[in-house]
Order: C-alpha cells, then sequence, then structure tokens
C-alpha cells in the first residue's frame, strides 16, 4: 500500500485526486496549515467532501502528520500548553475526518544533548500530555502514531527505547502506535539494508513490538548511516540504497501498512512525477535478492 505526502491546497479531496492520479493506494497529509498555531473549525461540508473522495477512491487507511511546532517534550510550560492545545485540535481534526492514524514527532526536551537525565525528564512530558489527550479523546478512534526521528538536535525518538518507554508511561494504550521512518532510523545509527532487516524488526519487537507499526514513511537518505541529520532523498539515489528498502517491501507483515513517500515533489528529468517513479523504484525492490 503505497503513498504520497500530498497538498491540501484548494480542498483536503484535492490530495485524494492526486494521489488517485498517481496510482496511488492510499495519501497523507495535513489537516491545517501547519505553521500556524491555529486554524478555523473544518467546515461540515469539506468534511463531507474529504469522506466521500476517500470513500470513491477506497482510501480506507488514510494518514494525517500533525504540526511540527507541537513540542510536547518542552520544559516551557507555556509552549508545552500551547503544544498540548494543538495536538487537542490535531486529533479531534482526523476524528471528524475519519483519518485512522495521525503521525507526530515525540518532541525535543530542550536540554543537553543525549544527557540520560534530560532524555528521561522528556519522555515523562510526552507520556503524561498523550495520556491526558487519551482520556478527552477516550472514545476516539485515530489512533497516535509515534514517529522514529533521526535524532537532530534534542529531538527525542531516535532511539526505539524511546517510544517503548513512552508507550509503557502510557499503560501501553491501544490508541499508540509507530511510525518507523527509514531515512530517520538510517540517520540515527539503525542499518537495515539486506539481511540486517532482521536485526532491526528484533528491535522493534522488543521495544514497542512489531503489532504497533502502522505507517512507515519510505525515504532514502541524503546524509550517511549514524549522521543524526535528516535529509530525504529519492529512492534508491541516497545512502540507503534499494537493498534498504528490498525486505520492507517483500515483508507480508507490512502489506497492508501505509508506505508514505516524503520526497521531494517534482518533476522527474524525464517529465515524470518523482513519486511515479519512486513507487516503480520501490516495487523494482522486490526482485532483489
Amino acid at each position: 500500500m503505497f503513498g504520497s505526502h500530498l497538498s491540501i491546497a484548494g480542498g483536503m479531496e484535492k490530495a485524494v485526486a492526486e494521489a488517485k492520479r498517481l496510482g496511488l493506494s492510499t495519501v497523507q497529509v495535513f489537516t491545517k496549515n501547519q505553521q500556524q498555531w491555529k486554524a478555523p473549525p473544518l467546515d461540515p461540508k469539506a468534511v463531507d467532501t474529504w469522506k466521500s473522495a476517500c470513500d470513491q477512491a477506497g482510501f480506507d487507511q488514510t494518514v494525517s502528520h500533525d504540526s511540527y511546532l507541537i513540542n510536547l517534550a518542552s520544559p516551557d510550560e507555556m509552549l508545552r500548553a500551547k503544544s498540548i492545545g494543538l495536538c487537542d485540535d490535531e486529533i479531534s481534526r482526523c476524528e471528524l475526518l475519519a483519518i485512522p492514524y495521525l503521525v507526530m514527532h515525540p518532541g525535543a526536551h530542550m536540554g543537553k544533548r543525549d544527557d540520560a537525565s534530560d532524555e528521561a525528564a522528556g519522555l515523562e512530558r510526552i507520556a503524561d500530555a498523550l495520556s491526558g489527550l487519551l482520556k478527552r479523546h477516550a472514545k476516539g478512534r485515530t489512533v497516535i502514531c509515534l514517529e522514529s526521528t533521526a535524532g537532530q538536535g534534542t529531538s527525542l525518538g531516535h532511539r526505539l527505547e524511546h517510544l517503548g518507554t513512552i508507550i509503557e508511561l502510557c499503560g501501553n494504550s491501544e490508541r499508540l502506535g509507530i511510525c518507523l521512518d527509514t531515512a530517520h532510523l538510517f540517520a540515527a545509527g539503525y542499518d537495515f539494508r539486506g539481511r540486517k532487516f532482521s536485526g532491526l524488526m528484533r528491535d522493534v519487537d522488543q521495544t514497542v513490538g512489531v503489532d504497533r507499526v502502522k505507517v512507515w514513511h519510505l525515504n532514502d537518505s541524503k546524509k550517511p548511516l549514524g549522521s543524526r541529520v535528516d535529509r530525504h532523498e529519492h529512492i534508491g539515489l541516497g545512502t540507503i540504497g534499494l537493498e534498504g528498502f528490498a525486505p520492507i517491501i517483500k515483508d507480508k507483515r507490512f502489506k497492508n501498512v501505509p508506505k508514505i513517500l516524503e520526497t521531494p515533489k517534482e518533476k522527474h528529468p524525464d517529465g515524470c512525477d518523482w513519486d511515479v517513479v519512486n513507487v516503480e523504484a520501490l516495487k523494482n525492490a522486490r526482485l532483489l535478492r
């Protein structure tokens, strides 16, 4: 199940139409301007139009990505309160739109980089915020997917243990899943190319459980293994290479899990859309041994 993060300019249904034009089977969107703290409420007609477009396209596993402004790990009480409020709104919007998965970056603790006590405090702040949000949306169905990160600055989530700790502190809620981003994993130091993929899956199973993987972000990386720098590249053209994607595509456990491209939206030199080229590259990765 391949999809891409697409623009909602002109109406959210436009992203669905574009995904169908590109031959995709799902889509990831922002449900609002991700660079703004506040957004007008969703218009009921816009909600109905989105749902109708998804039904007609057969998209039942759509994905939303929340605002990059949100930082549930912040020690700044005012910023954290604003982040909780915005995250609350993001969840509500997904519930209204019947979007089953909301991907979010865990947050940055803003202390000393890689300091164990600062990391622990940040993880506790995230879990405390999420626990409150889950209680507030106890009757909801949207699964919040904690995304693995590259580990730039003081960002949490570059170790799978971080994600596992948050989930455990939230009482192992079924409303929490994870999103594995290939570029982020690689930059964080996880080498999953070829036969090393089984090692990554062992780590995933021991820390969060493979069944919690609800979304993949499939991006190659401009930066090398362990660089802790987040820079996406087109599939097969970065430091991961096709061999890094082959085992993911072949793994039957993820056949019906949304696999979202977040690669640059450009035209390939031959005039094709890069999303089409990237999906073709992923399909060809199945042929690799």
